[in-house]
């Protein structure tokens, strides 16, 4: 049976309208992405201003493992969809689908980054259902990775539990349900619930993630986050020399910023969130002032590397498109 790369390079060339709105629509992330970089910078301009911030070329280090953590989180969910239709989605279809979704995050609730990866399932034949179902996975996953691990660090690094804040807790109590739901028994009933009124169908544990492939799939989805936790502490290293006994909480500050930036659903991108909660769990090893810098350097940092990722992404788009159209 032929790979589904190879069933790719044979499919018939898309419509001349199809092809002008998919143009359009990368057009569109690119500028978008493009008109938030500038609005991130403008904001944090006098305060990066007032600060020492000769990254050099940890700056460009930095850019380059977030535009890879974001790489690796695509490699991944491509997994999980492998794991749950069979289907064996290529790296650079995988990342391409991943990258597009990615850039939409700026749409406040991730519908964007949602109906994306749907859309993307369509065109590939794909089940509507199962796809959502890899989202909820991925999303899953990559909250619990970045919450309950990283907690217990923060608590462990702070010496106990009082040094936490109620909000924070309250973030961590939301796993509890989400963990319990990731066992097949469990999420097949929530999910029969909602598929009913979606799909119209039931959604057998049998159709799910097994326990044991769910742990792994978890595991690996710490990956992305320690990634990233390497990028900030890069920046704390660069601009104040921090010490090697703060890198693995600055690591976890920054895991679990982001996390409860993604559960900040109205705000485009945990925007302002994510960086709240990192210099709350920085400013013991940093400083207030230089954990609001690093958070702030961090920020266009990732949102210039969203700007790599959108360029990526066009190469991509572009080389699909060609091989699509090159005859078999």
């Amino acid at each position: 049976m032929a790979s589904s790369d190879s069933d790719s390079s044979v499919a018939p060339r898309r419509p001349l309208r199809v092809r002008v709105i998919r143009g359009t629509v990368a057009t569109a992330i690119i500028a978008t992405v493009a008109w938030f970089f500038g609005r991130t910078l403008a904001d944090n301009w006098e305060s990066l201003q007032a600060q020492d911030l000769s990254l050099g070329w940890w700056a460009v280090g930095v850019t380059v493992t977030f535009v890879a953590a974001v790489a690796v989180s695509g490699l991944l969910w491509a997994g999980v969809l492998h794991a749950l239709t069979g289907t064996r989605i290529g790296p650079a279809e995988a990342v391409q689908a991943h990258y597009r979704a990615w850039l939409l995050k700026y749409i406040p609730g991730q519908v964007g980054f949602v109906m994306s990866k749907v859309v993307w399932g369509r065109t590939r034949g794909l089940s509507r259902l199962k796809v959502l179902l890899s989202v909820v996975y991925e999303n899953a996953f990559l909250l619990l990775g970045s919450t309950i691990p990283t907690l217990a660090i923060l608590v462990f690094a702070r010496g106990g539990a009082d040094a936490v804040s109620t909000t924070v807790w309250i973030a961590a109590a939301a796993m509890i349900p989400l963990a319990a739901a990731m066992h097949p028994a469990v999420l097949s009933r929530v999910l029969t619930v909602l598929g009913k009124r979606t799909v119209k169908r039931s959604v057998p544990a049998s159709e799910l993630l097994s326990t044991g492939t769910a742990v792994k799939f978890q595991l690996a989805f710490l990956t992305p986050r320690i990634i990233n936790g390497v990028g900030v502490v890069w920046i704390a290293v660069a601009l104040v020399e921090a010490p090697a006994s703060s890198w693995i909480p600055l690591a976890a500050a920054y895991a679990l910023a982001g996390a409860v930036g993604i559960m900040a659903v109205f705000v485009p991108s945990g925007l302002g969130v994510r960086e709240s909660v990192f210099v709350l769990f920085a400013a013991p090893y940093l400083g207030a002032d230089v954990a609001i810098v690093v958070a702030l350097v961090a920020r266009v940092l990732a949102t210039f590397a969203d700007v790599i990722i959108a360029c990526i992404y066009g190469v991509l788009a572009a080389g699909a498109r060609r091989t699509r159209s090159t005859p078999a």
